[in-house]
């Protein structure tokens, strides 16, 4: 009997581990990432590297959107810096997350020195966004907001595509789920940000 394998196998993140063989610095993991530019590579908080395959074009479509969207307030606002899905962040717990979308109070991002901003910058994006794709593990995503929520970011959400859902996470450390929803709101975190759904639905 053969074994049957996933049909979305090239769309798993490949999980390499270095440590304790070898513990590679940010600015190694950062040299690393210019060598293969054509790979999303993220590292969890005990040292794994993980590649992610890119996304299907739709999902990185409705990605676009979203972005374009947050990026019209943002520059409305003028209070924050927008990011795309390519900007990795180094959080306090040492992993290096690259959301989907991301923003952060330009005081924050300004007090940062420049040498820092132009690698991962060391900081926790006060607000991110994490779109499911159908090759996504929900489980796996809700689990890197749940590290965004602990590492400091005031408000997240993950759309979940598949299932027509929102995860609303906030600083209080409590998750909202939304079934369907048409618009996210931005709250006192990115205060007149609508996020309009039925484009990225």
């Amino acid at each position: 009997m053969t074994a049957q394998l996933p049909t979305n196998l090239e769309n798993i993140p490949m999980v390499l581990k270095f440590h304790p063989v070898i513990t590679m610095t940010d600015d190694q993991l950062y040299e690393f990432c210019q060598l293969n530019q054509d790979t999303r590579i993220e590292r969890n908080a005990t040292g794994e590297v993980l590649f992610m395959p890119p996304t299907g074009s739709e999902t990185d479509e409705r990605n676009f959107d979203l972005i374009v969207q947050l990026g019209i307030w943002t520059k409305q606002d003028g209070s924050g810096v927008g990011f795309g899905s390519s900007g990795g962040f180094r959080l306090p717990n040492g992993a290096v997350r690259s959301p989907d979308a991301a923003w952060i109070k330009k005081t924050k991002w300004l007090a940062i020195p420049l040498e820092q901003r132009k690698k991962f910058a060391p900081i926790c994006p006060e607000f991110v966004i994490e779109l499911r794709s159908e090759s996504d593990n929900l489980n796996t995503l809700k689990s890197k907001m749940s590290e965004y929520q602990e590492n400091g970011t005031l408000l997240g959400w993950l759309i979940d595509r598949v299932n027509r859902k929102a995860y609303i996470y906030r600083s209080d450390n409590t998750v909202e789920e939304l079934n369907h929803p048409s618009t996210l709101s931005g709250e006192d975190i990115l205060p007149g940000f609508i996020l309009d759904l039925s484009t990225i639905w």
